[in-house]
């Protein structure tokens, strides 16, 4: 059997740096415990990359069948830290996420992370990134001597136990709010790998802020400065760890793919085995090298392990519906019965409360394991920022450091309720990995075929990969043209006419607009206490409400945040007052940029898109009022702007109308309950406030669960959870 190295630096991996020790940490418990061992030592610098964060997180939850005492919240661990350590500085950098990603998010994270922490704990929400794209990393680098990298970020519904108990009391304590169980998996480095990560955390820092954080030379840290966490032992010493990263290109960032380079060649150099565990299966790349691997002569034995079912429609509708597509071609490539694709079960747990299978892990030929943030998604590939780290070893080593086959023998152990030493037995004993999981599989706890559970597949707009799982920056044009798919052929004349050119310039103007709103001091009138008084001044008024909702339709169309209209609107006049002034401003502001989109989609008038929009369809099918909802919640193009392309391509106005209304509805309500509680809270902060918050958040819950679903019945999709 011949051996080639998978590891290239430039080709996929951006370093390849010695460690000292590696761990590999399964799970939230032993994670975050950790974690919270690791962060209590740092002196120095403590970088912190994440997608989700939480600041009440609690990362060793009270065990009461032990006594063991509980640490204090994220925010008052850090602050706690950064008082008895004078030289420590810690940086904290989360995603700047989207209003589709908002829902569980904490509110207010920047005032509790970062307004309100001691003056060296900093925190800075990350927008540097593409339309639609992500900052998914899951780093923390403590002295640049410790790191931990892979799935699991500090925030909620992450902490968890290898048991995956459905009523573990300890994941509420932990956050609050308990959830489904979670199982996820993130690796543990000391050594001058470390320091690179810290110098790619410092690297996010000055792109995000424009601030620089020097480092202690040498650069790459201070390894044997910064003890090893007593009470882990290390499954694998003195090693080379490879660090691979997908950028998306934006501004004077160049692409890197190196993730799914690596994903692509250590697949295609596996001889024995290929495990994999990850939360999506949607790359059209990655499947067709399983697919070549599977009908080779002498191709591994590949095992997958996914989810049951993702979280929320939206996800269910789309990325689940493509994995179905790739396993049907997976499956049918699988000529030498090779393959076993699996979920975690455990008996009693039920669909909504199964198993969320996040980790990010593949073991190929039990020495080669890649452990990071990446999902076998297309965005992971190419739109989202991402960090992993994979480690290969020859066979010789591999056979004296037994880490990777071992922890393959771990994770299957989980899930197979079995001992790590008879999984390691069935598999040399049955001749391999599948069928070692095969004669492993019982009635309790177990694997279980992750096929027979799925539904047709069904193609939808909501399966087309350039919409729902793009693996580059999206260009808006594009996206439109994918949603109001093209009911004609594209018109030739190009010719520029006085028309043209006015209507060019109005919406240069409008995209000049937007962004000096962002950008520059017309921003400083989006000031909530500006923005209140302007509209106490027009409360003032007679007719105060026909005047409020003309300033609705004034503002959007000279693309003022709608958001910050609501706001000031709930201030003034209260929760429901105030809601149905600002659903009411906004249906209207959305009709009269429909009418000016009809007015402009007239043949000729249209100066974008190199003559196509012309062509796209007078209306959308079946699929109308979800594609409206949809770009009403995907940040896909400001509020006027989604105005001007709906009435341009003649979508039909009840789609129209309706699609507005629930996907900026429900948003309007959060917004106004949200508003108006915090302001009571703020002024008179007793039970009864909280109460009342406590009940506004039960009738949103109810209005999702409506919400849900009627699109259910709308889009006529069978849904899984009515299985």
């Amino acid at each position: 059997m011949t051996f080639k190295r998978i590891l290239e630096p430039g080709r996929n991996c951006w370093r390849l740096e010695a460690a000292e020790r590696v761990a590999f940490l399964i799970d939230g418990q032993d994670y975050f415990s950790a974690l919270n061992s690791g962060l209590r030592q740092a002196r120095e610098t403590v970088f912190l990359l994440s997608w989700d964060i939480y600041s009440s997180l609690c990362l060793v939850p009270a065990e009461s069948e032990d006594g063991v005492e509980s640490c204090p919240p994220l925010r008052d661990l850090l602050n706690g830290l950064a008082v008895r350590q004078p030289n420590l500085r810690v940086f904290m950098l989360n995603w700047d996420y989207s209003l589709l990603l908002g829902r569980g998010r904490e509110r207010l994270i920047r005032y509790k992370l970062d307004w309100s922490t001691h003056e060296r704990v900093r925190f800075r929400l990350d927008g540097f990134c593409p339309l639609g794209a992500a900052h998914h990393e899951k780093v923390v680098v403590i002295d640049d001597g410790l790191a931990f990298v892979g799935g699991i970020d500090p925030a909620r519904g992450r902490w968890d136990t290898s048991a995956h108990r459905v009523d573990d009391p300890r994941r509420c304590a932990a956050d609050g709010l308990g959830g489904r169980p979670h199982h996820d998996v993130q690796m543990m480095v000391s050594g001058p790998v470390a320091g690179a990560l810290g110098e790619l955390a410092r690297e996010r820092w000055q792109r995000a802020t424009g601030e620089d954080i020097e480092v202690d030379e040498p650069p790459v840290g201070r390894p044997a400065d910064f003890p090893w966490l007593e009470g882990i032992t290390p499954e694998l010493t003195d090693v080379q760890v490879a660090i691979s990263r997908t950028r998306p290109q934006y501004e004077t960032q160049a692409e890197v793919r190196e993730i799914e380079r690596l994903y692509l060649d250590s697949i295609a150099a596996a001889q024995q085995s290929i495990y994999i565990e990850n939360q999506y299966l949607t790359v059209d790349a990655i499947a067709a090298v399983l697919a070549e691997r599977l009908q080779a002569q002498d191709g591994p034995q590949v095992v997958i392990v996914l989810p049951r079912n993702t979280d929320g429609w939206l996800s269910q509708q789309s990325l689940d519906q493509m994995r179905i597509r790739i396993l049907q071609n997976i499956r049918q490539a699988d000529v030498h019965d090779r393959l076993g694709v699996y979920y975690a079960d455990i008996p009693g747990l039920g669909l909504d409360q199964s198993i969320r299978l996040h980790s990010k892990l593949m073991i190929i030929d039990d020495r080669f394991v890649h452990i990071g943030s990446s999902n076998l998604n297309n965005r992971s590939m190419g739109l989202d920022t991402e960090c992993d780290l994979a480690i290969e070893m020859t066979p010789e080593e591999a056979a004296t450091q037994p880490g990777i086959r071992a922890l393959r023998n771990r994770l299957l152990a989980e899930h197979l309720d079995t001992t790590p030493d008879l999984v390691d037995a069935a598999i040399r004993h049955h001749g391999g990995l599948r069928h070692g999981i095969e004669a492993l599989r019982g009635e309790g706890r177990s694997l279980r075929p992750l096929e027979p559970e799925l539904p047709p597949y069904e193609e939808g707009w909501l399966t087309r990969q350039e919409i729902c799982d793009p693996e580059r920056p999206i260009e808006p044009e594009a996206l439109v043209q994918e949603l109001f798919p093209a009911a004609a052929e594209p018109q030739s004349s190009s010719a520029v006419t006085p028309r043209r050119l006015a209507v060019g310039a109005a919406l240069v103007a409008l995209v000049a607009l937007g962004l000096a709103w962002r950008f520059t001091a017309l921003g400083e009138w989006l000031e909530p206490e500006r923005m209140r008084a302007a509209v106490e001044s027009v409360a003032r008024l007679p007719l105060a409400p026909l005047w409020l909702v003309l300033i609705f339709v004034v503002a959007s169309l000279l693309m003022v945040p709608v958001t910050a209209l609501i706001v000031a609107t709930v201030l003034v006049f209260g929760s429901l007052t105030g809601f149905v002034y600002a659903l009411t401003g906004t249906l209207l502001s959305a009709g009269m940029g429909y009418a000016l989109g009809v007015w402009l989609g007239g043949r000729g008038r249209w100066p974008i898109a190199h003559d196509r929009i012309e062509a796209i369809a007078q209306r959308i099918t079946r699929n109308g009022v979800m594609a409206v909802a949809t770009v009403r919640i995907v940040p896909v193009a400001p509020f006027a702007v989604i105005n001007l392309v709906a009435g341009s391509v003649r979508i039909r106005w009840r789609d129209y109308l309706l699609g507005t209304v629930i996907g900026m509805g429900p948003g309007i309500a959060a917004l106004a309950f949200f508003t108006d509680r915090l302001r009571a809270s703020l002024r008179n902060p007793d039970g009864a406030t909280l109460l009342t918050l406590a009940a506004s958040a039960l009738v949103l819950l109810g209005v999702g669960w409506g919400l849900n679903h009627w699109v259910k019945r709308v889009r006529g999709t069978r849904d899984l959870t009515d299985r």
